[in-house]
C-alpha cells in the first residue's frame, strides 16, 4: 500500500461525491459516502464505525479529533428529531456537513468522513409525500449518506415506502433501512422480518448497506439491564448474508462494553450509533465507562465539578429543565436554547468540553469498535473503485413479479412478529 499522504491525495481527488465538491471545491475535507465506511470495517473485520450523533458543535469537534487520532473512519450523524424540521438541536440535517467540512480543514483532519441523515422517519403517507422534497434539499446540504426508517409502520408499509423513497436517494450515497422500532425488549425483531425487508428491497434493485433491528436496545438513558440482545442480532444477520447487508446498531449508551465487544466480535455490524452518552460527556455529567449518565439517589445527574460547562451555567440549564417539568430523558431539548450560551463560555471550557468527548470517544474507537487504522482501509476502497461512487454489495436475486404492491400486502400478513406497544420511540 502507499504512503498514507499519498493515498489520502488520491482520494480527495476522486473520492469526494458530487455533492460535496459542488458545495466545499476549495476543501481538503474528505468527506465521502457512507458505503466506504462500511466497506472499511468489512476490510479490517469485526470493526464498527462509530457514528457519532452530532447534537452539538463541541461533540463534533470532539469525534474528528478522536478519529484522527485513532486514524479511523468515521461517521457524523444527525436524526430527524434532533436535526429534521422540527429539531431540538442546532445542528442539523442541513448545517451539518459545512460545519464538519469547516473543522476538517481547521483541524487537518485526513481521515474519511461520512455525513450521516440517521432515522429520516417516515410514519404516514403525508410523510412520504413530505420526504420526496426534503430528501433531496439534504442531500444538496451535504448529506452522503440516510437511513430511511419506515419501521413505525407495518413491515409491508415499510417496504412499500421505502421502495417508493428510493429513487431521492443517490445511487453512491450510503443506505441504511429499518425493522422494528427501537424500543427496547418490546417487540424485538424477528428473522422473518429483516429477511421480508431485505428481499423486497432486492427485488427492486435496492441493496442497503445497513439494516437496524430492535434487538432490545433502546435510544437515550437505559434504566435497565435488557440491552442489545447479541445471540438475536447474530442470527438475524447469519440469514441476511447472501444479501450483503451489514448491522447498524443504534442505542449504545445504555449498553456496557463488554456487550458492545460482543456485537463487533460475533455479528456483522459494522456502523454504531452513540448519540446521548457524547452529550452527557460533553456537559460534564458523570457517566459510567459507556456513557450511561449516572443518577444520584433523587434520580438527578451529577455536575463532576471541573469538567464539561461551568457549574453556573449547569445551574441555569437544571433550572431551565425544572421550569419545563423535564425527566432526566428530556434534557435532550436543552440542546437548541443553550447551543450558543455553551459557545459563549471562555476558551479554556470550550476546549475542556471538547477534550471530554475526544477522550471517550478514542477509547470507544480503539478498545471497544475496533476501529483503528480503518481510514487508510477506507481510502483504499476509494481507489480500489476509482470512484466516489463504490456501487452495490450485493446482486439482485429476486423476482420482482414476487414482489409486487400487491404481493407484498400478501406476504406482509403472513408475518406474525409481536411489534410493541404504541408510542414514541423517536431518538
Amino acid at each position: 500500500m502507499a504512503g498514507y499522504s499519498e493515498i489520502f491525495e488520491k482520494a480527495l481527488q476522486i473520492g469526494r461525491p458530487p455533492n460535496i465538491c459542488k458545495l466545499f471545491p476549495h476543501s481538503s475535507a474528505l468527506i465521502v459516502s457512507g458505503k466506504v465506511i462500511d466497506r472499511a470495517m468489512t476490510a479490517k473485520g469485526n470493526s464498527i464505525a462509530m457514528a457519532a450523533n452530532g447534537r452539538s458543535y463541541f461533540i463534533i469537534r470532539g469525534i474528528l479529533l478522536a478519529a484522527q487520532k485513532a486514524n479511523a473512519a468515521v461517521i457524523i450523524e444527525i436524526a430527524k428529531s434532533e436535526g429534521g424540521a422540527k429539531a431540538y438541536c442546532a445542528v442539523n440535517y442541513w448545517n451539518m456537513a459545512r460545519i464538519v467540512d469547516a473543522l476538517c480543514n481547521e483541524l487537518g483532519i485526513t481521515v474519511p468522513v461520512a455525513i450521516h441523515a440517521d432515522h429520516y422517519g417516515v410514519k404516514n403517507k403525508h410523510d412520504v409525500v413530505a420526504a420526496k422534497i426534503e430528501i433531496p434539499t439534504m442531500f444538496e446540504a451535504g448529506i452522503t449518506s440516510i437511513a430511511i426508517d419506515a419501521s413505525h409502520l407495518p413491515d409491508d408499509e415499510n417496504l412499500l415506502a421505502s421502495i417508493e423513497l428510493n429513487p431521492y436517494v443517490p445511487a453512491w450515497a450510503g443506505l441504511e433501512t429499518e425493522v422494528g422500532e427501537i424500543k427496547g425488549k418490546e417487540g424485538l425483531s424477528t428473522v422473518e422480518e429483516a429477511l421480508f425487508l431485505v428481499r423486497g428491497l432486492n427485488a427492486h434493485n435496492i441493496f442497503p448497506d445497513w439494516i437496524a433491528l430492535n434487538n432490545g436496545t433502546t435510544h437515550g438513558i437505559e434504566a435497565s439491564a435488557q440491552g442489545i440482545q447479541v445471540q438475536l442480532t447474530a442470527d438475524i444477520h447469519a440469514q441476511l448474508k447472501p444479501y450483503g447487508i451489514s448491522g447498524a446498531q443504534h442505542g449504545t449508551s445504555g449498553n456496557s462494553s463488554e456487550r458492545l465487544r460482543d456485537i463487533a466480535m460475533k455479528t456483522s455490524t459494522t456502523k454504531a450509533n452513540v448519540a446521548t452518552a457524547l452529550q452527557m460527556v460533553s456537559w460534564g455529567l458523570e457517566v459510567n465507562d459507556y456513557g450511561n449518565a449516572i443518577l444520584d439517589e433523587n434520580g438527578r445527574f451529577i455536575k463532576v465539578r471541573g469538567e464539561g460547562m461551568t457549574e453556573e451555567l449547569w445551574a441555569e440549564m437544571v433550572a431551565y429543565a425544572d421550569s419545563k417539568g423535564y425527566k432526566p430523558g428530556d434534557y435532550k431539548n436543552l440542546n437548541l436554547p443553550f447551543e450558543n450560551k455553551l459557545l459563549s463560555q471562555p476558551r479554556e471550557i470550550r476546549e475542556r468540553m471538547v477534550k471530554r468527548v475526544e477522550d471517550f470517544a478514542y477509547t470507544m474507537m480503539v478498545d471497544v469498535f475496533n476501529a483503528r487504522d480503518t481510514a487508510p482501509l477506507a481510502m483504499q476502497a476509494i481507489l480500489n473503485s476509482g470512484s466516489f461512487d463504490l456501487g452495490p454489495k450485493a446482486e439482485r436475486s429476486e423476482s420482482v413479479a414476487e414482489w409486487t404492491p400487491e404481493k407484498i400486502a400478501d406476504k406482509g400478513k403472513k408475518l406474525s412478529g409481536d411489534k410493541g406497544p404504541a408510542g414514541n420511540f423517536d431518538d
